[in-house]
């Protein structure tokens, strides 16, 4: 396989997958997370491997913005500094149907008019599930407030 057709066929190793998924990204508000992460999980149940609901939350940053003409707020000469503004990632696969819904659900459910979303092509890891129940490197090979007494 050439080296350009690996973002999009992926290629695999003995215990991993290198899947072809689109990575999507949005920020917003904190306390926004939550609720988005919902209605995208209403579309998507966002699955890798045995799990799903996979996401990742990059917290807090501060972003920088300033209202023009049209905008709801009207247009500003500062630009505002708004902190507490989280990224959540998460994959799908490559299908334009799931990516058009998630990107409905983000902005219908958002708290900005204008949010903030990207999309990447990527390739995202997918264990084969071999057998290494013994490995000791595994987190449920080690001790944590995670295991059940």
């Amino acid at each position: 396989m050439a080296e350009t057709d690996i973002i999009n066929k992926g290629f695999d190793t003995r215990p991993i997958d290198m899947q072809p998924m689109w990575q999507i990204m949005f920020q917003a508000p904190e306390e926004d997370i939550d609720r988005i992460f919902e209605a995208i999980t209403g579309v998507t149940p966002l699955p890798q491997g045995r799990t799903d609901r996979n996401g990742y939350r990059a917290p807090a940053g501060v972003e920088y913005y300033r209202p023009r003409e049209g905008a709801p707020t009207g247009p500003e000469d500062d630009t505002r500094h708004r902190p507490n503004v989280d990224e959540m990632r998460f994959f799908i696969p490559r299908d334009t149907n799931i990516l058009n819904e998630v990107i409905e659900a983000i902005y219908a459910v958002h708290s900005y008019y204008e949010p903030v979303i990207t999309v990447t092509e990527v390739l995202r890891s997918q264990s084969k599930g071999l057998d290494d129940k013994d490995n000791p490197h595994r987190w449920w090979n080690k001790g944590g407030d995670w295991q059940t007494q």
